[in-house]
């Protein structure tokens, strides 16, 4: 059985995650920390992660930046691994948890969801067929009409594996309405939809001549990136210092 803490556990991520550990047999949330303590829990909440006193073999941290800090070094004193999933860290941010996580196992990833990281693999094979085959590669995500960064962070991470893969970069086209001239061969097309309650489409297409493949994945809750997120404390809980993301919890 493997024993969380919940950082940020009064949260929307916090209640999904709640929810899911409640049905996993193989974990157990014994405590949960939040600066709102007006939820009812079935486990202790402490205020901040400082006043926690219940061990744990990994923290699941779903709160805000500010509180990011404290988490980190809290984590290396208690020496207890944590899945670190909020996001719009600073620099200076982001430098800590590299620091921390040679002290601690960190587990950081651009999105939590299981499906979307097989996705990344997946790519990766892909390309090393289809890029050298002269395949045109585009990227389309929609979300809903309340998310005010685009491209996603989803798509550029989804750019990002296809590229690693590549013997010369591609550049990455976020809008071809500024300039009129046809697409080059090395180059990855992204292009992104807002409206609705659109969770969260990433639609990955090699188009070639005569043929085209396409990936496509369709997140229709928040709760894929909260099982994510278990499955990743799971992994974690016994692992042992070190900067680690979701392409380490799935092995193809």
């Amino acid at each position: 059985m493997v024993k969380l803490i919940m950082h940020g556990c009064n949260g929307k991520m916090g209640r999904v995650i709640t929810d899911i550990v409640k049905n996993d047999e193989h974990t157990e949330l014994v405590a949960g920390v939040d600066s709102y303590t007006g939820v009812p829990n079935e486990y202790p909440v402490f205020e901040s992660i400082e006043k926690c006193d219940v061990k744990a073999d990994a923290i699941i941290d779903f709160s805000n930046a500010a509180a990011v800090d404290g988490l980190l070094d809290y984590c290396v004193e208690k020496q207890v691994p944590v899945v670190l999933c909020t996001t719009g860290l600073s620099e200076e941010q982001l430098k800590k948890v590299e620091e921390t996580a040679k002290k601690v196992a960190v587990l950081k990833s651009a999105n939590m969801s299981l499906g979307i990281n097989m996705l990344l693999k997946l790519l990766q094979n892909a390309t090393k067929v289809l890029a050298p085959a002269g395949f045109d590669i585009e990227i389309v995500e929609k979300h809903h009409n309340q998310k005010v960064d685009a491209p996603s962070g989803t798509a550029i991470a989804l750019a990002d594996s296809i590229n690693e893969t590549l013997d010369h970069e591609y550049k990455y086209v976020y809008d071809r309405s500024q300039v009129r001239e046809k697409r080059t061969k090395k180059e990855i097309g992204m292009s992104a939809v807002r409206g609705g309650s659109i969770v969260g489409e990433h639609e990955v297409i090699f188009a070639g001549a005569d043929e085209v493949i396409e990936f496509k994945h369709t997140a229709y809750s928040k709760a894929i990136f909260g099982k994510g997120a278990v499955e990743a404390a799971k992994f974690l809980a016994d692992r042992q210092a070190g900067l680690y993301d979701m392409s380490d919890v799935i092995q193809l």
